[in-house]
């Protein structure tokens, strides 16, 4: 199962986020469930430094495709930085995830974890 969780601020501004795990929905290489998660991931990440501007070096990150984890949160001075782009982005995200959890509810969790409320 992918476990992904979901850090917010006080204002209820997305953090962080984090993938971990297989969601062993078909074998190796044709597992949709996971292909998709990763796109999502990957593609939030990609849009943070191509669209918003982010400086990558802003972002503290890591990806291990090997143990199905990544983990991608703004440094602390982004966080405070209500810029709209980085928000939608990340927003994106979680409606992502949430869309997959309506299709495939046995393969994927969401946990939000932090200080703010559901997103």
């Amino acid at each position: 199962m992918i476990m992904v969780k979901i850090a917010t601020d006080s204002e209820g501004n997305i953090t962080s986020y984090e993938m971990s795990g297989h969601a062993d929905y078909g074998p190796h290489g044709e597992d949709i469930v996971c292909a998709a998660a990763s796109v999502l991931g990957y593609t939030t990440l990609r849009a943070l430094v191509e669209v918003a501007g982010v400086n990558e070096a802003k972002l503290d990150y890591k990806v291990d495709d090997n143990a199905g984890y990544m983990k991608v949160k703004l440094e602390t001075e982004l966080q405070n930085d209500n810029s709209s782009d980085i928000q939608v982005i990340l927003k994106t995200y979680d409606v992502g995830i949430r869309s997959m959890i309506e299709s495939y509810p046995k393969y994927i969790t969401l946990e939000y974890v932090g200080g703010g409320n559901r997103v």
